[in-house]
């Protein structure tokens, strides 16, 4: 992974009344191969690009708290940087011990707004 770019978050409207959705980024800044960390709720989540394909999971490794953000991607398997632990960026289960998982959070596209979803308060 490349250069980690870290970004604030504003929540924008409810989409429904269980996720509330916040914009992160647009589409134009996000560089397939490169990984960002937005902060949403004081919560750190490392945000992906996947050749045009945008994936966000919480940004410390389950493991030891490794930064995410800062691993490798091989297809839509992201590795921690420190032990490399690998978890599948869509599904956020290890494909070495499906019980071992990260959170996932769902991403949503607006025109050229990222938006990453949380559970409404």
């Amino acid at each position: 992974m490349a250069a980690v770019r870290v970004v604030a978050a504003v929540a924008e409207e409810d989409t429904d009344r269980k996720t509330e959705y916040f914009s992160v980024a647009r589409t134009t800044e996000g560089v397939p191969g490169r990984a960002r960390v937005v902060y949403i709720r004081g919560i750190e989540i490392a945000l992906f690009n996947v050749n045009g394909d945008f994936y966000a999971v919480d940004n410390l490794c389950p493991h030891e708290g490794g930064p995410l953000a800062a691993g490798t991607v091989g297809g839509r398997v992201l590795t921690c940087p420190w032990h490399r632990w690998q978890f599948d960026l869509k599904t956020g289960r290890s494909p070495v011990n499906p019980a071992i998982q990260v959170q996932i959070y769902p991403v949503l596209i607006e025109g050229e707004q990222i938006k990453i979803g949380m559970g409404a308060d």
